[in-house]
């Protein structure tokens, strides 16, 4: 399971870009994963230059 700390982001775009599914919306001020159709590549969390988005695989909220 990806997930992004909105509060965090800076809004880069760089996962939005990267991801091959799709998965990755950014609305203004907001940015959000579509569980449905993200992979689980990690990509996106490879490619954010500050760090805010975590792979969590025990399905725990990442804090």
């Amino acid at each position: 399971m990806i997930e992004i700390l909105p509060d965090k982001c800076d809004f880069c775009g760089c996962c939005v870009g990267i991801c091959p599914e799709d998965a990755i919306e950014m609305k203004e001020a907001e940015i959000f994963i579509i569980d449905q159709r993200c992979t689980n590549c990690a990509k996106c969390v490879w490619s954010c230059p500050i760090e805010v988005i975590k792979f969590n695989k025990d399905g725990v909220p990442v804090k």
